[in-house]
């Protein structure tokens, strides 16, 4: 089993990302945010890391992070929706 922390450039696990989801939810940005960094070419993090610059208010890199991942900036109205959509494709 993983610990909380991984070493840089370690791949984040479907479990790491739902941990991130629930950290977002809860108000920890930052650690929601310090788990997304650890994987930056897989497009459900990408996603993840979208939405949290979503709650940030900084919408151009939430751009980029959307194209990243593949998916539309406008698609959820709601981050915590967007997120609950992400955490169910992760635990399905």
């Amino acid at each position: 089993m993983r610990g909380r922390a991984q070493r840089e450039g370690e791949l984040a696990s479907r479990q790491d990302l739902t941990r991130a989801i629930d950290l977002a939810i809860a108000g920890d940005w930052q650690g929601a945010h310090r788990i997304v960094q650890q994987d930056e070419e897989d497009a459900t993090s990408c996603w993840i890391h979208a939405v949290l610059h979503t709650i940030e208010g900084d919408t151009g890199n939430a751009r980029y992070w959307y194209r990243r991942a593949g998916r539309s900036y406008a698609a959820y109205p709601d981050a915590k929706a967007e997120l609950a959509a992400i955490k169910a494709t992760l635990t399905s």
